[in-house]
């Protein structure tokens, strides 16, 4: 009997902390912040519970991984349950410290722990390995990053990611292995990555980058696509760090493949009101020309939007190709799914505060019963984009159910599109300039534009003030006046030799013709004082009124990463000056400019010709300040005003001319810098001819003696280098007269640069 009681009390003290107590009461301490009912009920026990130790262990560590403590007991005496806490330190401020070469924001945006947050180091265990990535991504392994807390009163604490940022990992070379029909070189300007270089400073990438790396293998396939090597594939892809993982040199692996061309071109179109001869049109590449996806790519989305001009949405287009080994051609069946014509039902705008919504419809070219087109909804996004009103434009269309309409809803993010602007330039005509304004491009949320602008240089200064209504009437049909006050101080410079101050009031009025022609007219009073360095009568009063029209044409296509385009832009332009001011004359000009790219657009061939016509009226007089010149940037290797007639005693100043014709035929072209620097080098070759000036001035009428009378053709060759620099372009160029008059006065270099921030 004995040894069973013993056996029996022995196994009821080794269970009875197993089996646990029932709670009759919750007792909570140490905390500050945190009331005990919260406390109670992030435990979640209750009152009536049987609690034993491993219940509590699970208290504990739930309490654990809600974040608010940093320390905790639990345990039980008697029929109480204690919770004894202490509460994690409240996160007063984080902050980055010690970084260069990544931005702070950048770091932030990866830092999960917040302000006012828990202390959590787990939570900041990770924000390191986020930034850390950030670093390796831009290529600086040996970047290390300790976090510090320092504790303030009132258990809080400050959270400061200390960063020693390491060296940056260059790529040292770039090489391929396997590819024939190209170079390295080549093929080193086809991808992202490029080889180091002290001249690199302002390119990162030449650092190490494993995903750009990646990324660069799926450009080379790209590439070799538009080139016809249908089954081109990277085979490996190897990369070696130095031991100091200072460098990183890299090889690619090729396997070039055949080259094929564009075989049978055909289209399989199930629209009988669509064209197949209009379709077969849009199709860019013909018969035996090199395979290359990217002309696939462009003929698929032609295809698309000339259907969607029929009224047919959302049609899918498959190029179905069929490959012939034997020949090297791929032919190309583009089938053309068949849907119903669809029509929109309504348009709804969505996310405008500011912007009326007047102001968006006008720019979106179709109107509720119009046919859908996707095409159409895109140029409206494009148009809603380039006004900068918004950050970012939606076309979400849905289909209304069991209906042929679709609902487009509009969904637009605005931003401020008010600008404070400022600049600074040099050329040879105005000298060192200096300019700030202000901007609204979304006046009052009515897309009006209110301009207020300064600028102070050499030779001129001018105030200006513009206000413009884009939607003149509720119609395609802008509007709008200038009032400008600008004061020339050319007596000092070169061959002008006049002073002007001009105060100037217009009123203009524009509308668009047809998708590229425009056309505008210009009412403007010019209250003017002259002073010529020659007259002897001082400052002369002169009053201008004018009335003129203009026609622009205007039809570019631009590639925004050479800085090149390709097309046409003209002026044609007549004005009528009289209405009882000082002078009465018709002036007519205009202007064209036609560039073309070509290998790869990283060349272009500009040229330019430039006419302009006075026509005097009531006597045969027009006051010098209101005549033509040439020279300068308008005829390279002459001075400003450098050519034309002039005093027979004096070769620094120039008489101008009733008529000007000049142009120029440049040719840009890459030097051996890369091009994601943006500078091009050019060879140009200029000339021009200006006309006679009045008869009054053939003869000097103070001696009787005969002025040098010309109207006599001027040519010029040279050559420069054009840098779209950060801060605004910059030309240098060296121009050398061919055909030139013993007075003419040269200027063999010339610098222009413009800078806006």
């Amino acid at each position: 009997m004995k040894k069973v009681s013993l056996a029996v009390i022995l196994s009821y003290f080794i269970t009875a902390p197993l089996m646990g107590a029932t709670v009759s009461q919750i007792n909570v301490s140490g905390n500050q912040r945190m009331d005990d009912e919260s406390i109670r009920i992030l435990s979640a026990v209750k009152i009536g519970d049987n609690i034993g130790e491993s219940r509590t262990n699970q208290i504990a560590k739930k309490l654990q991984e809600s974040g608010y403590f940093s320390k905790i007991n639990v345990h039980m005496n008697g029929n109480t349950l204690n919770i004894n806490v202490t509460e994690a330190p409240i996160i007063n401020m984080v902050t980055v410290e010690g970084n260069d070469d990544v931005s702070t924001d950048d770091l932030k945006k990866e830092i999960k722990i917040k302000e006012r947050a828990a202390y959590d180091e787990s939570v900041i265990g990770g924000d390191v390995q986020r930034m850390l990535t950030i670093y390796q991504r831009k290529g600086f392994f040996g970047t290390k990053i300790e976090p510090q807390k320092i504790e303030l009163d009132g258990n809080r604490v400050n959270i400061v990611y200390e960063i020693t940022e390491g060296h940056p990992t260059w790529i040292s070379k770039i090489e391929f292995e396997g590819n024939e029909k190209f170079r390295d070189s080549i093929l080193r300007g086809e991808i992202l990555s490029r080889q180091h270089a002290w001249w690199r400073f302002m390119n990162q990438f030449d650092t190490f980058d494993e995903d750009r790396i990646q990324y660069d293998g799926q450009m080379l396939r790209q590439f070799y696509l538009r080139n016809g090597y249908v089954d081109f594939n990277v085979k490996d892809i190897k990369g070696t760090f130095s031991p100091t993982r200072e460098y990183y040199s890299v090889v690619f692996t090729v396997d070039e493949g055949a080259q094929y061309d564009f075989g049978k071109l055909t289209i399989d179109n199930p629209f009988s009101d669509v064209p197949t001869d209009e379709l077969m049109e849009i199709i860019v590449m013909e018969s035996g020309d090199t395979y290359n996806v990217d002309k696939v790519d462009e003929t698929l989305s032609a295809l698309r939007s000339k259907i969607a001009d029929y009224g047919y949405a959302f049609i899918n287009v498959e190029p179905i190709p069929t490959k012939n080994d034997a020949d090297k051609t791929i032919d190309l069946n583009f089938k053309i799914q068949k849907t119903n014509r669809i029509y929109l039902n309504s348009i709804n705008i969505l996310g405008n505060v500011r912007t009326f919504d007047s102001v968006i419809e006008q720019l979106i070219p179709m109107r509720a019963g119009d046919p859908f087109s996707l095409q159409t909804i895109e140029e409206g996004r494009q148009k809603l984009m380039r006004t900068r009103y918004f950050k970012d434009v939606q076309m979400v269309p849905t289909r209304v159910a069991e209906s042929n309409m679709m609902n487009l809803d509009i969904k637009v993010e605005e931003q401020p599109t008010g600008e404070l602007s400022g600049g600074f330039g040099w050329s040879n005509i105005n000298g060192f300039m200096v300019d700030a304004g202000i901007t609204e491009n979304n006046f009052m949320g009515r897309g009006q534009i209110v301009q207020l602008r300064g600028s102070i240089a050499e030779y001129q200064k001018q105030a200006l003030f513009s206000f413009t209504e884009p939607y003149l009437f509720g119609r395609q049909l802008s509007g709008g006046f200038d009032v400008s006050y600008t004061m020339y101080d050319y007596s000092s410079l070169g061959s002008l030799g006049y002073d002007r101050d001009s105060l100037m009031l217009s009123g203009r009025m524009g509308w668009r013709l047809t998708d590229h022609w425009t056309q505008n007219i210009r009412l403007t009073a010019s209250f003017d004082q002259n002073y010529d360095i020659q007259a002897e009568d001082g400052w002369q009063k002169a009053n201008l009124y004018t009335l003129g029209t203009n026609f622009r044409y205007h039809n570019l296509d631009t590639n925004f990463q050479q800085n090149t385009h390709t097309g046409v832009v003209a002026n044609l332009g007549i004005a009528y000056t009289g209405f009882g001011g000082t002078e009465s004359f018709m002036r007519y000009s205009g202007d064209i400019i036609g560039m073309v790219n070509f290998w790869n657009d990283r060349w272009q061939l500009r040229s330019s010709l430039d006419f302009g016509y006075i026509q005097p009226l009531d006597g045969d007089y027009i006051s010098r300040v209101y005549r033509y010149f040439l020279g300068g940037e308008s005829l390279r290797g002459f001075d400003v005003a450098g050519v034309g007639s002039r005093l027979w005693y004096s070769s620094t100043y120039a008489l101008g001319g009733l008529w000007k014709f000049n142009g120029s035929t440049q040719l840009n072209f890459p030097i051996f810098i890369p091009d994601e620097y943006q500078i091009k080098g050019f060879v140009f070759a200029d000339y021009g001819v200006l006309g006679k000036p009045p008869k009054q001035e053939y003869t000097d009428p103070h001696y009787g003696q005969p002025n040098d009378i010309d109207d006599d053709w001027r040519t010029s060759v040279g050559v420069g280098i054009y840098w779209n620099t950060p801060m605004g372009p910059m030309n240098f160029s060296w121009g050398w007269p061919l055909k030139i008059n013993k007075y003419d006065r040269e200027q063999r270099f010339l610098l222009s640069f413009e800078s806006q921030f």
